[in-house]
């Protein structure tokens, strides 16, 4: 069956289209500067694995001990931001998603309105997922500052 035209012929019709497609976009902006973030945690969280693997050959059976303890940490860590990672692309595809789905169901007398709730809903599920999996690991991180923080201060009264 050859596609008809489209519906639309006045230019304000397809600028209004164009507009209401380039909403997404400004997620699908945030998103990447999630993922952003979320790479650059993960490249510190790398950092501090090379630190502790270059010592782990050197160190006392006692500091090993604790060395292994710090590395499931941030192996722990590494998993919430990984997650982080995955749903933030999920979402951002999911966007991606969305705004096709406005051009086709500008095209196709709105057939596809279902779809473009399931994409952009979506995309906002996984945000969220992705920004909970960043809290975890934030918490996680400030929790072992924290930790050090109160070793050093034990360290000092000594």
């Amino acid at each position: 069956m050859p596609l008809s035209p489209p519906a639309f012929t006045k230019l304000d019709d397809v600028a209004h289209i164009i507009q209401v497609a380039l909403t997404p976009v400004f997620l699908l902006s945030g998103i990447g500067t999630l993922i952003n973030v979320f790479s650059t945690r993960l490249a510190r969280v790398a950092d501090q694995v090379d630190r502790i693997a270059e010592t782990v050959a050197k160190a006392s059976d006692s500091d090993k001990a604790a060395m292994g303890h710090r590395l499931d940490r941030l192996r722990l860590r590494s998993r919430a931001l990984d997650v982080a990672v995955i749903l933030g692309a999920v979402g951002g595809s999911a966007t991606c998603a969305a705004v096709l789905t406005l051009f086709y169901g500008a095209l196709h007398d709105g057939v596809a309105a279902s779809a473009l709730y399931g994409f952009f809903g979506l995309a906002i599920a996984c945000t969220i997922a992705a920004l909970c999996a960043f809290t975890v690991e934030m918490v996680m991180a400030s929790r072992l500052v924290r930790l050090r923080i109160a070793r050093g201060e034990r360290d000092a009264e000594r």
